[in-house]
């Protein structure tokens, strides 16, 4: 290779943020914006996952004419994925490479339990330690009162109650990351994430809005951003996810309904549907008051999406294998070139 055309690799470094084709990544020297490497572009011409998420390692090279580009995304540890917006069956990584999932729900106006199961199931699912973080306790006179009934759906994940007014909570917060952990928020809009995490800085870092009059928090974060945390550590700020799509999210739905679990291993019948079949622990619980039937409708609902999610990645799986087997056939019909 002649010299005009020789490359440096550099040292591996970590996306901050993805802009339209561009990434901002943290180096040894600095933040750095490059562009997307030839290949890499190819792979997510084939898979949308390959492409860079906020938390993920990468490999950079820079070309003697000076631009940097992102040649790789390296294997990527805990993670936060989803199905794409609209009921697609195609996946969706929200954040990369992470210690905690702290699900972040604003105390005003109260929390609805049903939402906060699924986005437990979704951190769970992650194979991070979940947490659960409950904001503007400055706003409401009740908060450890609603906490308990938090950690009753919640059981065994920690949740800390917190003001980003009155630094109550923020240092429990802030230990969750350790000396280089990193935590991912994850909830909807307005729930305080942003504010959050200037809480954890120290410092305005993020923009944030003021509360609307009923106590509501207005969307601010619009891209997935990491923030260095002083003394170590790093918080990834997400946008207000309005809908989450549970994908491949078996092992996080028996972990947040450990309790359902337990009892579906009681049953009778090994195909038990927990409806009226004789011998049904989990209805027998029902019935007892020891499981409400709130709980359980959650639990069936969850479920069944994740059966039809199922279902619609093995009909684009065999859609996809087909058309590589049409596009296959096609050149093997060609007839070659030229008479003999």
């Amino acid at each position: 290779m002649s010299d005009s055309f020789a490359f440096t690799d550099l040292p591996p470094a970590r996306v901050q943020r993805v802009d339209r084709g561009l990434v901002t990544v943290l180096t040894e020297d600095g933040p750095l914006r490059v562009s997307l490497g030839a290949d890499l572009l190819d792979q997510m011409a084939k898979d949308s996952t390959a492409g860079p998420c906020t938390g993920d390692w990468c490999l950079l090279r820079a070309w003697p004419d000076g631009p940097v580009t992102l040649e790789s995304v390296l294997p990527r540890g805990p993670s936060i994925r989803r199905a794409e917006v609209g009921g697609s069956s195609r996946e969706q990584v929200l954040a990369a490479n992470i210690d905690v999932a702290a699900v972040v729900v604003g105390l005003i106006p109260e929390p609805v339990i049903g939402k906060l199961e699924r986005m437990l199931a979704l951190a769970w699912s992650s194979g991070a330690q979940p947490a659960v973080v409950l904001t503007k306790a400055d706003l409401v006179p009740d908060a450890e009162q609603i906490a308990e009934d938090v950690r009753s759906a919640a059981d065994g994940v920690p949740v800390i109650v917190v003001s980003s007014v009155t630094g109550q909570g923020i240092a429990e917060v802030r230990a969750l990351a350790g000396a280089d952990g990193t935590i991912a928020l994850l909830g909807s809009s307005g729930t305080g994430k942003s504010s959050l995490v200037n809480a954890l800085v120290g410092t305005e870092v993020l923009g944030t809005q003021r509360i609307r009059a009923d106590g509501r928090g207005r969307h601010t974060s619009v891209r997935r951003e990491l923030v260095l945390l002083p003394g170590g550590g790093a918080v990834i700020d997400t946008p207000g996810l309005r809908g989450v799509g549970l994908i491949d999210a078996e092992e996080g739905l028996a972990s947040t309904f450990g309790d359902v679990e337990a009892l579906v291993s009681q049953c009778r019948f090994r195909d038990c549907a927990h409806t009226s079949e004789p011998g049904c622990a989990v209805r027998a619980a029902v019935d007892d008051g020891t499981l409400s039937v709130r709980r359980l409708e959650s639990w069936h609902k969850l479920r069944e999406e994740m059966r039809v999610m199922a279902a619609r990645q093995d009909e684009r799986s065999r859609a996809e294998l087909l058309k590589v087997w049409r596009r296959d056939s096609k050149a093997h019909r060609k007839p070659r070139g030229g008479a003999s």
